[in-house]
């Protein structure tokens, strides 16, 4: 991508539904799963993913819907809760490294908002297993830089900049370990425009995916305003089966923030009364082509409430 170029969406659905591309990207993340669980499960994993697939695939299918199906099927034939317990550890560790710099990086910026969105965009690359990111938490030093000269390449940080200075509290929806450390760079930026930011974590074990375990590890409860879990084995979050009090936070919001694609998935047929920014690096042409943009950015999607 070229430095600084920025992209118009050319075309918006919104919508993430499941396409052909999505079924060699999944298989290949149940085999890459089954394979940390360590315990010879990867021809039983694979096989009931496949059978799971084969039922729940059909056009118009919200992608993350389908996607949490087939890894409910997976997870229960290798038997293990949590396969990526090591790689969220040490994501978490590598990513620490850059936690002093990319606070610096903020507190001398002419824009922090923006820095502060492009620090924790970046870590969305921490997504391993699926081979359209980065499959070793060790890669990370290597991606760094690049991802960081890249700066946002497309960009309603304007907009989520003017829901703030009205704010008085964001609902801010984690994605991956690792990519958690750098945002708590942004965190607190958002906490210095005087708003409150409640944090949404998974509720059980999914993928490399922040749970409530996770958060305290790395003390995200610490610093955030409030700290709830979906209360689900999801990708994404349904909005739908989230508990009474997480929901009466959301309704008491003025905005909610989205990170990276599983919550944009879920999220991308679900009605909201108020505005969600979506940040996200577009890893899979699905997603890019759904927001409109190329695949390989660092993008912030804002969306008006309904």
């Amino acid at each position: 991508m070229e430095k600084g170029k920025q992209y118009i969406p050319v075309f918006v659905s919104l919508s993430m539904e499941i396409r052909s591309d999505c079924v060699p990207c999944l298989m290949e993340r149940v085999r890459f799963q089954a394979i940390l669980a360590g315990n010879g499960t990867e021809f039983s994993a694979l096989k009931a993913a496949m059978r799971t697939y084969a039922e729940e695939f059909a056009e118009g299918r919200n992608s993350a819907e389908v996607a949490t199906a087939v890894h409910k099927s997976a997870y229960a034939a290798m038997g293990i809760s949590d396969p990526y317990h090591e790689l969220k550890v040490r994501a978490d560790d590598v990513a620490m490294e850059y936690l002093d710099r990319a606070m610096s990086m903020v507190n001398d910026s002419e824009d922090k908002l923006r820095t502060a969105v492009l620090l924790s965009v970046i870590g969305n690359i921490m997504d391993f297993g699926s081979g359209i990111a980065i499959d070793d938490p060790d890669d990370f030093r290597n991606e760094f830089e690049r991802l960081l000269s890249q700066g946002i390449g497309s960009d309603d940080t304007d907009k989520m900049k003017a829901v703030l200075k009205r704010a008085k509290k964001v609902i801010y929806i984690f994605d991956n370990c690792g990519e958690g450390q750098l945002d708590k760079v942004l965190i607190k930026e958002l906490q210095s425009y005087g708003v409150k930011v409640i944090g949404v974590v998974r509720g059980e074990p999914i993928l490399n995916d922040i749970t409530e375990e996770d958060a305290e590890r790395i003390g995200l409860d610490k610093i955030l305003d409030g700290l709830y879990t979906t209360g689900q084995f999801a990708i994404g979050v349904d909005l739908k089966e989230i508990g009474e009090d997480l929901r009466k936070e959301i309704e008491t919001a003025d905005m909610v923030i989205a990170k990276g694609m599983a919550n944009y998935e879920s999220l991308s047929d679900q009605h909201l009364s108020i505005p969600i920014v979506h940040i996200l690096r577009t890893k899979c042409k699905p997603v890019a082509d759904s927001l409109g943009i190329p695949t390989g950015i660092n993008a912030v999607r804002f969306i008006s409430g309904k």
